[in-house]
């Protein structure tokens, strides 16, 4: 079971902020589904929560996301942040003084005492940053449980940027879960997630924090692999062992006058391969030379690392 709790907060003290429901509705569409259609998280979405106040209808759903047992426990805030000399707090649309709204160490110790499996907390609001700092305010001191990820868009200096009514890191965020951070095999991770962000965001722009205490990734959506997981396995079929080069000749390109319909289903495979990044060619800058020209190809380094996959049997 995987469940997601999705809040976007734009009202707040009257005034709107911009597009955080917005932000949230489409985090929410996402999540709720694999590319290939296949159910991925339970989502519940949550915008301007108004039963008898904001504070405690927000404080409730925290609880319940964290409270059950399931596999992957998923909170993402999209709103205002505010940072005191107490903490960070998200803020609510019935934010008042000394009652601002749910305090950020509050929310880690629900996630910290949490039964899920793996836990993870994406959040995109002024001072983020600051969220599960030590007790004692030290921002380069972090307390997290075991199997907790945070993802923030901001240090705990700095605010959340807006772009065209937008959250430029929610932005990022979704083009990530779309397919821009998937690894070869079509999975997206909180590390893929946070280096795709982190890329795209200059050194003098707003810093995301990446912030994590696990022992393995979990997939957070799945994209349509890069590879066909069938092709992916014939590596080792062609490279016996990771050193090996596979030595090609013009049999190998079709428009080749000496083409042969096997060699050339072959040549494509490697040729797959070679755009993703996990074969290239010896000697020759293309595999249409290498090929033309009766030379070789050979693993990289990140071909490798999935020929080792294949291998042993974990793809």
């Amino acid at each position: 079971m995987r469940k997601a709790l999705v809040i976007g907060i734009d009202n707040y003290l009257g005034v709107p902020l911009g597009g955080c429901v917005n932000d949230a509705v489409s985090v929410a569409n996402i999540l709720e589904k694999n590319e290939d259609g296949s159910p991925n998280f339970d989502v519940r979405l949550i915008t301007n929560p108004s039963d008898t106040t904001d504070i405690p209808t927000t404080r409730r759903l925290i609880e319940e996301l964290f409270e059950t047992h399931s596999d992957v426990a998923l909170f993402y805030y999209s709103g205002h942040g505010l940072l005191k000399s107490t903490g960070g707090y998200i803020v609510t649309s019935d934010f008042k003084r000394y009652d601002e709204g749910i305090p950020m160490h509050e929310i880690l110790g629900l996630a910290t005492n949490s039964k899920a499996r793996s836990k993870i907390i994406i959040l995109d609001c002024c001072h983020s940053g600051s969220f599960a700092t030590s007790n004692l305010g030290n921002s380069s001191v972090s307390n997290l449980c075991d199997e907790l990820t945070v993802i923030t868009a901001s240090r705990d200096i700095e605010s959340a940027i807006e772009l065209d009514g937008h959250g430029v890191f929610t932005s990022l965020l979704i083009d990530a879960l779309q397919g821009g951070a998937a690894d070869i095999r079509g999975h997206i991770t909180a590390g893929s997630i946070y280096a795709y962000i982190d890329s795209a965001l200059g050194a003098w722009a707003q810093r995301p924090i990446f912030k994590t205490n696990v022992s393995r990734f979990v997939p957070i959506r799945s994209v349509n692999p890069k590879i066909s997981l069938e092709k992916l396995r014939r590596i080792i079929k062609y490279f016996p062992k990771p050193e090996d080069e596979f030595k090609l000749d013009p049999s190998y390109e079709f428009t080749s006058e000496k083409a042969i319909g096997v060699n050339c289903s072959i040549f494509k495979d490697l040729q797959d391969f070679e755009s993703e990044g996990l074969v290239k060619p010896v000697d020759e800058e293309h595999m249409y030379y290498a090929a033309m020209n009766s030379k070789s190809c050979k693993l990289t380094a990140l071909g490798y690392h999935y020929w080792r996959l294949v291998k042993q049997n974990k793809l």
